[in-house]
């Protein structure tokens, strides 16, 4: 479907929403010229779509009465837009949603016209998303389907959880506000009652979960994406910066995306900075390169790698 057929469309809907609308108004909304809105007009009238205007200083163009445009009219863009998204729910949640995303799929395209399930069909052959999930999702999803139950009836959990500061597992009671998925991790957030505050936990690290009886409100101000937002602020996460050996520069350009800068050196080698939220991470990311990279900053991440490093190499006499 052209940009043309895409503004045809714009415009039905423009009429539907807001009848009596003047033809300037209408003409700067698709972004075209008043000459080309009446040839538009001309093309709707050839369609059998019924648009009339109303002279005067209070009239303007309004579809007859009781016209409406059929439920599902999408571009071929809206409708590999539809596709997609199902696709990325049953990726990401697994069987809870796969049926429903499958189900939901089947009957958009048993409604869509054939130049609509050809661009769905090219789309499912050639725009993949996948693994995007870290951990096993299957394994995830008991856990997942209960904190989803508590999240939508405000149910109270009880769960054992895993963290670097309690490995034999901590007891916390925890009002679920929302689950959320974020690089590659699935977390919930919401009031600790140990901590008697907003916590974040990775699902992962629930070894045991158990809903309660208990029920709880929402505050009214709780906004999930400004908590996640000023969460990542107040991690204040660590700036590492280290260098490639020359010979080993390609692999710095291989994965320059995730660089927040590369510069190359005069000696050949290139010098990396990237952001992380604490110094386990930075020292795992600098080891899983080798020899082939040297922490240049913080000392403490310089030392932790240092000393993991050791540490390794005993296993090895």
């Amino acid at each position: 479907m052209s940009t043309v057929a895409t503004r045809l469309i714009t415009l039905i809907l423009s009429l539907q929403r807001q009848p009596g609308q003047k033809a300037a108004d209408l003409a700067e909304k698709l972004g075209v010229s008043v000459r080309t809105l009446h040839r538009y007009f001309g093309m709707l009238d050839e369609m059998g779509v019924p648009v009339y205007a109303e002279r005067g200083p209070y009239g303007g163009f309004s579809l007859v009465r009781g016209y409406k445009l059929p439920p599902l009219v999408f571009t071929p863009e809206e409708a590999v837009a539809v596709s997609l998204g199902t696709s990325l729910v049953g990726e990401m949640w697994g069987t809870l949603y796969h049926e429903s995303a499958q189900g939901a799929l089947a009957k958009l395209e048993n409604v869509l016209p054939d130049e609509q399930r050809q661009e769905i069909a090219w789309a499912r052959r050639s725009l993949v998303a996948t693994g995007m999930n870290r951990a096993d999702i299957e394994m995830l999803a008991p856990c997942l389907e209960k904190l989803r139950r508590a999240v939508r009836e405000n149910r109270r959990v009880s769960m054992a959880y895993h963290s670097g500061n309690s490995p034999h597992g901590e007891v916390r009671e925890l009002d679920p506000y929302a689950l959320v998925h974020r690089i590659g991790w699935w977390y919930v957030v919401g009031y600790c009652h140990l901590r008697l505050a907003l916590r974040t936990f990775r699902v992962d690290r629930i070894a045991a979960l158990t809903l309660t009886a208990q029920t709880f409100s929402v505050p009214g101000d709780f906004d999930i994406r400004a908590y996640l937002a000023q969460e990542w602020v107040e991690m204040q996460p660590i700036k590492v910066q280290m260098r490639f050996l020359r010979e080993f520069a390609h692999l710095a350009q291989y994965a320059r995306g995730y660089w927040e800068s590369l510069e190359e050196q005069p000696d050949g080698s290139m010098v990396v900075t990237f952001s992380v939220p604490d110094v386990y991470t930075a020292a795992s990311n600098a080891l899983a390169y080798g020899p082939a990279v040297t922490v240049l900053s913080p000392p403490e991440v310089r030392q932790m790698v240092k000393d993991w490093a050791q540490a390794a190499a005993e296993f090895y006499p």
